[in-house]
């Protein structure tokens, strides 16, 4: 017959958690793991129903309802805080001596490996809990480089999506996006002016001052418009010198003849460039979504490029809306008049 102390030596290197109960279900020993839950609290002597609260069966309330429960599935948890929660199950010794509890985490191991600092020492050989946890460890490391790769793709095809919608020289928004902008508008209904602006003496600054400088006219034009108007306006440069502007829910005319004519305004002010001074002007041609039955993004661009060629045929520097008497009054651009304007250079 095996004595008390051989058993209690035997369960601590077989299961570290064990509780080993007297009769009267008082503790006579535990594991070395399970007192690593206590560390300042000596288990032993302590009555097992006042350690642990018995969760499930919960009518059990004493030693021989414990030891009634031989052989199924325990659920309790510690008294006093932190409650970590247990499982066990009770097996009672020969001849009333008592009986031997075996506990284990479940599925709190993570949080207790975190809360008592536990590692593979104190477990027993046999128990898969820590190679589980590296397991977790691993798929949580698996997952975290996951998502990091799929926040840097997500990041590159954005740059890449945001590139291919962009003007490379001034930042401004190309004629993919302008058109992607429309289609949107289309499909939301969303009722909208288009402004078609178009730079006059530009060709000249090329010709004399060379393409840096027109390079530099073109950037400084971007950073006009943008700056007069609206930030969730939309501003696209869809040709050399050819800019289109969509203001989504702005139909007021004289609001928007109050842009166009500031942004002629401000674009005759003189450019220094290296030395030189670069002079253009702008003119501009707008016309509205109300316009039309069902408004389309090629049709209202031809209505826009109408009003801008009225406007050109006006003296330039000037702005137009689109009326229907432009589409049966159209003339061919070669007999576009021409006016003088102040040389560029210094």
């Amino acid at each position: 017959m095996i004595g008390m102390d051989d058993l209690a030596n035997l369960l601590e290197r077989l299961c570290p958690m064990y509780v080993l109960l007297d009769p009267t279900g008082h503790i006579s020993e535990v594991g070395p793991t399970l007192q690593k839950l206590r560390p300042e609290q000596a288990m032993s002597g302590q009555r097992f129903l006042e350690l642990f609260e018995l969760l499930r069966p919960r009518t059990v309330t004493t030693m021989p309802a414990l030891l009634a429960t031989s052989g199924a599935k325990l659920h309790l948890r510690l008294r006093d805080d932190p409650q970590t929660a247990l499982k066990g199950v009770i097996v009672p010794l020969p001849d009333g001596q008592g009986a031997v509890v075996n506990l284990s985490f479940g599925i709190s191991i993570l949080d207790a490996v975190r809360d008592y600092a536990l590692t593979s020492a104190d477990f027993s050989g046999t128990d898969l809990a820590i190679e589980l946890l590296y397991l977790v460890e691993a798929k949580s490391a698996a997952m975290e480089a996951s998502r990091t790769l799929n926040l840097r793709l997500q990041g590159a095809m954005i740059a890449a999506e945001e590139q291919a919608f962009t003007d490379t020289l001034t930042g401004l928004k190309n004629r993919r996006a302008m058109d992607h902008i429309l289609d949107r508008y289309k499909a939301g209904n969303t009722p909208f002016s288009m402004m078609h602006l178009d730079l006059d003496y530009f060709k000249t600054v090329n010709d004399t001052l060379g393409h840096a400088a027109g390079d530099f006219v073109l950037q400084q034009v971007a950073r006009v418009i943008v700056e007069e108007t609206r930030g969730d306006d939309t501003v696209a440069r869809v040709g050399g010198d050819e800019f289109v502007l969509l203001f989504a829910n702005l139909l007021n005319k004289e609001r928007l003849d109050g842009i166009a004519k500031r942004l002629i305004e401000r674009l005759e002010e003189p450019m220094p460039f290296n030395g030189d001074i670069c002079r253009i002007s702008a003119s501009a041609g707008t016309v509205l979504s109300t316009q039309f039955s069902k408004p389309d993004g090629a049709e209202m661009l031809h209505a826009a490029d109408l009003a801008l060629y009225a406007a050109k045929r006006a003296g330039r520097a000037c702005h137009f809306f689109y009326t229907e008497d432009m589409a049966h009054n159209a003339v061919q651009p070669t007999a576009l008049p021409r006016t003088e304007r102040p040389k560029t250079g210094s």
